[in-house]
């Protein structure tokens, strides 16, 4: 379900908004969709990436290696 909300912003920066989301094909309203999509997410991906790393907090790599090591295959 989509909820309209009231923002307020200074008349240059809308226009300015407005002229980049044109050419990038597409709305102001999609744009700004698109912008608090990747901020709600934001702590999410974090939180993810906490998650993930405590994880795999069993791995150790053994040491320090040199570049050549590292880019062996």
């Amino acid at each position: 379900m989509k909820k309209n909300i009231t923002l307020s912003a200074d008349e240059e920066l809308i226009q300015s908004a407005r002229a980049t989301a044109g050419r990038e094909k597409k709305t102001l309203n999609d744009a700004f969709r698109e912008w608090l999509a990747d901020y709600g997410s934001r702590y999410r991906s974090a939180s993810e990436y906490s998650s993930l790393m405590k994880r795999l907090a069993y791995v150790k790599p053994g040491g320090n290696f040199t570049r050549d090591e590292m880019n062996e295959r």
